[in-house]
């Protein structure tokens, strides 16, 4: 994982189903879990001592880096690698959020 987060979209045609992100997840080696979130809920600014890995599977949520004040609006399919002891926070969509994430040292 580089040094700064990065967002990368689902490439293909059709939205993504929760077993292709599984799929891509388990063939990186990565274990990961699930979580969830209701519609505009907020996490604080925080960083974590490990690097994280996040596919949103339903809905959305907006992560920002209030150090540089980067945003990255993530929707189903879309994936987000948050190096270690990088400041961010979020705001859940309307819609609420569904992720996968995988934690990794």
């Amino acid at each position: 994982m580089s040094n700064t987060a990065r967002l990368t979209h689902w490439v293909g045609p059709e939205i993504p189903t929760e077993a292709a992100i599984q799929r891509v997840l388990e063939g990186e080696g990565l274990s990961f879990g699930r979580w969830s979130n209701g519609p505009l809920d907020v996490y604080f600014a925080h960083s974590h001592a490990y690097n994280k890995v996040i596919y949103v599977i339903a809905g959305g949520i907006t992560f920002t880096l209030p150090t540089t004040g980067t945003s990255f609006t993530m929707k189903v399919g879309d994936r987000l690698d948050l190096p270690a002891g990088t400041v961010h926070e979020a705001v859940v969509s309307t819609l609420g959020v569904e992720c996968f994430e995988a934690q990794y040292t």
